[in-house]
């Protein structure tokens, strides 16, 4: 007798083999039975009656960031009604933890708050593994793992500031790195993008991710551009997968901005020839044109080399918005991903503020606001980040959906909902996965069901080394959707993204109920992934 029957199921396991009728049993949080019977006579305490409805693998979020949000939401409702069951956490160079630094919580905190959420609870933690028992002692309704942020070690050493680590303090970089490792760390993520990150040379970057080769763990990058230095930035990332033979995970694989749509192609046959020369590369892509990030991130790099405190003492400056301006406009910086200039700010959307005085501008372009208010787009934005301490977010729509479809039905990407919570949220927050079953796939035709389930499910388990997720097999998490290829959508849109999905009837967990007959249970059966050798 199992814990949990699943009966008369259309099951698409997971590989990308066809689907088959049959049966799943459950027990004590493990599969025990699949079974090419609709209905195999077995008992069990609880059982789900799919009725030819499809079950598959439960959704792996290969990039998100609710690393804060999980602590004042532990169910993280618009996630699991995708029905997500694992959060991929620590993206783009920013994992919550290791914090050794004084005052560092609070200094990190501020500098995240729009990427990562805020939270109402005290930093209890230092190490990787104080976190992750943070995360265990408030419960989560999904699995969780993280990566340990390249932004976080260098933040560690070198606080905020823009020069190079020496010869000491590299070592002491790396020795982090291997201790979040041994610690649980999935491996180690970068944002070259973002500050800290940004200021790291090449040769740093290398030779943080040299740490990772004893473990075989990957090395997951926002590459330095995704729009005009793309190439340039591509090479880069590729380059240290061959040099140091570790495994390589793409973030949000894109073309972006005016100059680059259109050029999918040639991004994934530059994967593709990577993996020809022997370097293990994966991509991952959420489906949506538009991207969502921090609104800081329109500003120079060295606006933010002192610290967030320092950064609101620069956008109060005058002359010193002046050279911000001149930054932004003239493109001063080669190789800085300008992502305001790039966008264009008739294309820049106001997401989330925390306050109430500026909640009227969410949903709202920086153009329109800039001219509401008088200024250029520049000071718009200036102002704006310091009326809110630096905490906006914002939805970039730099992207062509051809390009898009091209990566989607890519064989080596990925699903990530990169889904940052918040006001008037990118819909990818709560509409991916839906998004692909839906419109994708029976809508458009444009992949088969059982490749667009590998793609969120066993593709993901194998690049994040998630060794017992990702198949409907014996011995394997039970960790499991049951979902109406029929229903199955998103109505979240850019104007009214907070909808949930439709279609997400059943998902399990650890053999336990998070939702049940659409509904939220409130059972936080989740655990942390901890990667430990």
């Amino acid at each position: 007798m199992g814990d949990l029957l699943i009966r008369d199921a259309r099951i698409v396991d997971g590989t990308g083999a066809p689907w088959f009728t049959g049966s799943v049993v459950v027990d004590d949080g493990t599969i025990v039975s699949v079974r090419q019977e609709a209905n195999p006579g077995t008992d069990a305490e609880k059982t789900i009656d799919a009725d030819g409805r499809i079950v598959c693998p439960g959704f792996i979020d290969t990039h998100s960031h609710s690393d804060m949000r999980l602590f004042e939401d532990p169910t993280l409702e618009p996630k699991i009604r995708q029905g997500i069951t694992t959060e991929i956490l620590g993206q783009d160079g920013f994992s919550m933890a290791p914090m050794y630094r004084d005052g560092g919580a609070q200094e990190w905190s501020a500098q995240l708050s729009a990427l990562a959420g805020q939270a109402d609870i005290d930093w209890t933690w230092g190490s990787i593994g104080d976190y992750l028992d943070a995360v265990e002692d408030n419960g989560i309704a999904p699995n969780v793992a993280l990566f340990v942020g390249h932004g976080t070690i260098r933040y560690n050493l070198l606080g905020m500031s823009d020069r190079e680590p020496t010869n000491d303090e590299l070592a002491e970089m790396r020795s982090l790195v291997t201790g979040a490792l041994e610690e649980g760390a999935l491996g180690l993520s970068t944002g070259l993008i973002y500050t800290p990150c940004t200021y790291a040379t090449r040769e740093e970057v290398t030779e943080l991710a040299t740490a990772l080769e004893p473990y075989n763990r990957p090395f997951v990058a926002h590459i330095r551009s995704e729009g005009r230095w793309i190439w340039d930035a591509l090479d880069e990332f590729v380059d240290v997968g061959s040099e140091k033979d570790i495994p390589l995970h793409l973030s949000h694989f894109k073309v972006a901005g005016r100059g680059q749509q259109g050029n999918a192609s040639q991004a994934v046959n530059l994967i593709e020839t990577a993996r020809d020369r022997g370097v293990d590369v994966t991509v991952e892509q959420y489906p949506y044109a538009a991207a969502s990030t921090m609104l800081s991130a329109t500003l120079p790099p060295w606006v933010h080399s002192e610290g967030p405190e320092r950064t609101l003492e620069h956008l109060g400056d005058e002359e010193t918005r002046a050279r911000i301006r001149r930054d932004v406009e003239e493109w001063r910086i080669d190789g800085w991903e300008n992502i305001g200039a790039l966008t264009g700010w008739d294309d820049v959307v106001i997401s989330d503020v925390q306050t109430d005085a500026n909640a009227n501008l969410e949903g709202r372009s920086i153009a329109s606001v800039a001219e509401e208010r008088g200024v250029n787009p520049v000071s718009a934005v200036c102002d704006l980040l310091c009326e809110e301490e630096l905490a906006v977010s914002a939805v970039y729509h730099m992207m062509d959906e051809a390009d898009v479809r091209e990566i989607l039905t890519y064989e080596r990407t990925c699903i990530g909902t990169d889904g940052l919570f918040g006001g008037n949220p990118h819909p990818r927050v709560y509409g991916s996965y839906p998004r692909i079953l839906g419109t994708y796939v029976r809508d458009e035709n444009l992949m088969i069901l059982e490749e667009a389930i590998r793609k969120m499910t066993a593709l993901p388990a194998r690049a994040m080394g998630l060794l017992k997720k990702g198949l409907v097999r014996p011995g394997m998490d039970a960790d499991l959707v049951v979902f109406d290829r029929v229903r199955v959508g998103s109505d979240a849109t850019y104007e009214n993204p907070r909808r949930y999905s439709d279609g997400i009837d059943h998902v399990v967990v650890n053999g336990e109920s998070i939702i049940s007959e659409g509904e939220v249970t409130g059972e936080l059966p989740g655990r942390t992934i901890r990667n430990c050798t």
